[in-house]
């Protein structure tokens, strides 16, 4: 038998209090603070019954527990509730998206609660919690009265109310995004049709997939990537070899956005050094960021294996028991390399120690590798020059060939310097945060330049191929306004796009310079390194393409379900003309928007079902 519930007038007055005010401050802060993308009436109304559906569910929870309306639990999940979008909110402020359930169990990899935190955090931010606290004040103020019982069918038709709005809102989406479910890595698109409690309850079910998907994968899944491989074209360029047997050095440069290059501040450049590489280099001055949430982890990811990044959190923390077809395999199987990381920060940090291995490094040189003193080091480790330092010291030791990663961290957010190593006066803009990354890219560009003197002396230099690349973006939409009074650029979807633009340099010892304009993508950096190494990609699955020689009519793709073309930018659900920067029709974005599905679904079946261990290819 089911416990007969009884409440009085005042519970019922309570419980709408809650309801209501819970409704309320999500519907605020999905218009506020998320900022999501709400252009017509019809999204006007998924924000507002989004969000009231899984809130009567949730809170109607309380009628079931005691003899009467239980007022504790129901302020617990306010509680909850709550602390789940504050959560939300300070992902969105400088991540532009919203927390995954994979997200929340590599909250250290995200920053935890630090500098980082505290930087997004708000004096108003108080003002979510203030119904909670009126609703403990009201809970022992508000008299009793004459109970009432409320039948099972009565609770049965507030379930009822609140399935009703869920399944309203999601028809809604769907009238509003056909492949709303199919492309739930538009997050923010998502929120706008379901809201945030939906969007989550779907997020912890597709979190269930990855698993059975593996178990229940075979050799014939592997079809896709058999289609996609003997359609891939594996054009052949004058550079191609140019640096096979040469020691490989890459060096991922943290938040590091392109415009900083050849950009001055105060009359002074941001980063003199890496202005006078790109001379003697190949710069590729159009590449973008496409890291999601694993954001530097990703980046290696894309780098090391050809594949996309997962929407929600990161391959390196989710599937490190994977095969993969890595870098370090390929040039070992190609010229025996010797392949080693380097990193001034825990091992365990996004899981490293364990990927590495699956990767195929021979040597992860970790923080405990490195002497790292409170002298040294400041917000997540030990700062780049002396970081470079003593890697150096390191890379005389390995075996040659060798393939070396070197990853800096000072220039992370939110950009911390001590006053006696910043090497140029902060920008003047309103936002301290673009202020300060001014100079944390500055004192990077020194530490580069110390890197780069010191293998010279070494006599370390001109047997190596050095790759330098911004592992992702710096400064988030949340800031591009005062990077855009900085740049002095005005602010419009185009500009926002191309602040996803990141350097990408390859500096060949004895060879010219040439700065090249072509679209790409961070994943494309692989596929570049290989035809230079002069190994032949036919074979591989892979979703890179040799920048050198990239089609610029296919699209640069981002995991929100975004692209860049050549003509036009997909962005939040609508297409823009690239070199005007205006709206045009959207059918103009259409005719690639099935690229984007097929590549995304591809690389994730290859990825949740671990298919690179049936396949044949290499």
């Amino acid at each position: 038998m089911i416990r007969e519930t009884k409440i009085s007038k005042n519970d019922r007055f309570f419980f709408l209090f809650c309801l209501l005010s819970m409704w309320l401050k999500t519907v605020l802060v999905s218009l506020t603070g998320f900022d999501l993308p709400v252009q017509d009436l019809l999204d006007v109304l998924m924000v507002l019954s989004g969000p009231a559906g899984s809130l009567i569910l949730l809170l109607g929870c309380s009628f079931f527990f005691g003899a009467r309306l239980n007022r504790p639990l129901l302020i617990m999940i306010m509680s909850l509730v709550t602390a789940l979008l504050y959560a939300d909110l300070l992902y969105f402020r400088f991540y532009i998206d919203f927390v995954t359930v994979s997200i929340l169990f590599q909250f250290n990899n995200v920053g935890g609660i630090g500098p980082s935190t505290f930087e997004l955090m708000k004096g108003w931010d108080l003002l979510l919690f203030v119904d909670i606290l009126a609703a403990i004040l009201l809970a022992r103020k508000v008299k009793e009265a004459k109970l009432e019982p409320i039948s099972f069918d009565r609770k049965r038709q507030c379930a009822a109310i609140g399935a009703a709005f869920i399944a309203v809102s999601a028809i809604m989406g769907l009238a509003s995004s056909p492949h709303l479910f199919s492309s739930a890595y538009n997050r923010s698109q998502m929120v706008t049709a379901i809201g945030p409690y939906n969007y989550h309850f779907y997020d912890i079910l597709t979190g269930i997939r990855p698993p059975i998907d593996r178990v229940f994968a075979g050799k014939s899944d592997t079809a896709g990537m058999k289609e996609y491989i003997t359609r891939k074209k594996n054009e052949k360029h004058e550079l191609f070899g140019t640096a096979k047997g040469k020691n490989l050095v890459l060096i991922s440069m943290e938040s590091t956005q392109d415009f900083v290059v050849n950009q001055k501040v105060n009359g002074k450049e941001i980063t003199p050094f890496l202005n006078s590489l790109v001379k003697e280099s190949y710069y590729f001055n159009q590449i973008y960021d496409q890291t999601a949430q694993g954001k530097t982890s990703d980046s290696e990811f894309m780098i090391d294996t050809g594949l996309y990044p997962l929407s929600g959190g990161s391959v390196f923390v989710r599937r490190p028991e994977n095969t993969f077809i890595s870098l370090p395999k390929i040039l070992k199987e190609n010229g025996n390399y010797y392949a080693a990381s380097f990193h001034g920060n825990d091992p365990t940090f996004w899981n490293r120690e364990q990927m590495y291995q699956t990767l195929g490094y021979d040597r992860f040189f970790s923080k405990k590798d490195y002497k790292v003193t409170h002298e040294n080091s400041i917000n997540y480790g030990i700062k780049d020059i002396p970081f470079f330092e003593q890697s150096i010291n390191q890379m005389e030791r390995l075996p040659k060939p060798y393939y070396a990663k070197l990853i800096t961290l000072t220039n992370h957010f939110p950009f911390l310097l001590n006053e006696k190593d910043q090497m140029i006066s902060t920008a003047n803009t309103d936002q301290d945060v673009v202020n300060r990354y001014v100079t944390t890219i500055r004192y990077q560009d020194e530490a580069i330049k110390t890197l780069f003197g010191g293998l010279k002396a070494k006599g370390m230099y001109d047997d190596t191929v050095f790759v330098l690349y911004g592992d992702h973006y710096g400064i988030s939409e949340k800031y591009e306004p005062a990077l855009s009074e900085m740049l002095g650029n005005p602010p419009n979807p185009v500009n926002d796009t191309r602040y996803k633009q990141i350097p990408v340099i390859i500096h060949i010892p004895g060879q010219k310079g040439k700065t090249i304009g072509t679209p790409g993508g961070e994943i494309d950096i692989r596929e570049t390194l290989l035809h230079l190494m002069g190994i032949d990609t036919k074979e591989f699955m892979s979703f890179s393409q040799d920048l050198f020689t990239r089609d610029s009519r296919h699209p640069v793709i981002f995991r929100d379900g975004g692209f860049v073309g050549k003509t036009m930018i997909a962005q939040d659900n609508n297409c823009y003309d690239k070199k005007t920067g205006q709206e045009i029709e959207a059918q103009a974005c259409e005719k690639y928007q099935e690229t984007v599905w097929n590549e995304f679904h591809l690389s994730d079946e290859i990825i949740y079902g671990d298919l690179l261990r049936f396949a044949k290819v290499r």
